[in-house]
């Protein structure tokens, strides 16, 4: 099945180097050019000017791209030059909405959508390691689980079109409330004067131990925030979380709206563009 990849960024490339070393990748397309050619350079496929080139060429097309916008933007170019019964997955985090205009949009076209959001951060697409939760027909999921398999360890399908999105916003809901955990308590820790590594070490294999803690734990207690998944891009998808509650409900949930005003603040003071772990910096500020 040949297969292009739409977007290279930080999970983008990653996805799609894993496809390219496997021999799966035909063509790649980036808004930004020079990134596309660099990676034409490093693998042996083409480049494509746009959307609806890349989808003549492919029978299975991926995009990785970060807004609900740059989605329902690429899947109206594709559909221009798109091939009956393609299949489009989409693993960008968007809302459960959009995926399931996407998949209007491509069945008017006789193509399939299916929403495939992944968790595990830049080091789960270059590892190969990535979570995708899945909505759409399962039965094209199955026939794109051989490709899939090269870029994600644990592919579940849902339900139907907007599921897999949904389930991507309790993902990201949870993985809120654990930055929340993680960097109080760590915080409250430091400023108890305790030797926090050790402090790490215990807890780490106690009730309370999580890939968070465990991942991130002793970088944000020496100050570093290299992004594995960018606080600004978080802030994004809590977004897309609150405005999802707002269809359903008049309340709200505390864990987005309190982690938002905490994201505003850190974005206001220069620091989007870090990791999530940096909502250390400002647990530290409170207990000086």
């Amino acid at each position: 099945m040949k297969t292009g990849f739409i977007g290279l960024g930080a999970m983008g490339t990653h996805m799609a180097r894993n496809l390219a070393k496997a021999g799966l990748l035909e063509t790649v397309f980036n808004r930004t050019l020079t990134k596309s050619e660099l990676f034409r350079k490093e693998f042996a496929c083409s480049v494509s000017i746009s959307p609806s080139e890349l989808a003549k060429q492919c029978e299975l097309i991926i995009i990785s791209v970060s807004r609900d916008t740059d989605v329902l933007e690429i899947v109206n170019e594709m559909k221009t030059g798109i091939n009956a019964n393609s299949i489009v997955i989409d693993t960008s985090t968007v809302s459960a909405n959009t995926a399931k205009e996407a998949a209007n949009l491509l069945r008017n076209v006789n193509s399939n959508f299916l929403d495939g959001p992944v968790s595990g951060g830049v080091e789960g697409a270059k590892n190969a390691t990535l979570a995708m939760m899945v909505g759409g027909d399962e039965k094209i999921l199955g026939k794109a689980r051989p490709i899939l398999n090269v870029i994600a360890k644990n592919i579940v399908h849902i339900g139907a079109n907007g599921s897999g999105q949904a389930t991507k916003a309790v993902n990201q809901i949870m993985a809120a409330g654990i930055n929340q955990a993680v960097t109080e308590a760590l915080a409250f820790g430091e400023a108890m004067g305790l030797p926090m590594n050790k402090v790490i070490d215990i807890v780490s294999v106690g009730a309370a131990s999580n890939w968070f803690l465990n991942h991130r734990g002793k970088t944000m207690l020496s100050g570093e925030f290299k992004p594995g998944f960018k606080l600004g891009l978080h802030q994004k998808d809590l977004s897309i979380c609150q405005s999802m509650i707002r269809s359903i409900s008049e309340n709200t949930l505390p864990i987005i709206e309190m982690t938002l005003i905490h994201y505003k603040q850190l974005i206001d003071e220069g620091y989007g563009d870090e990791d999530i772990s940096a909502l250390f910096r400002l647990k530290q500020k409170n207990l000086r």
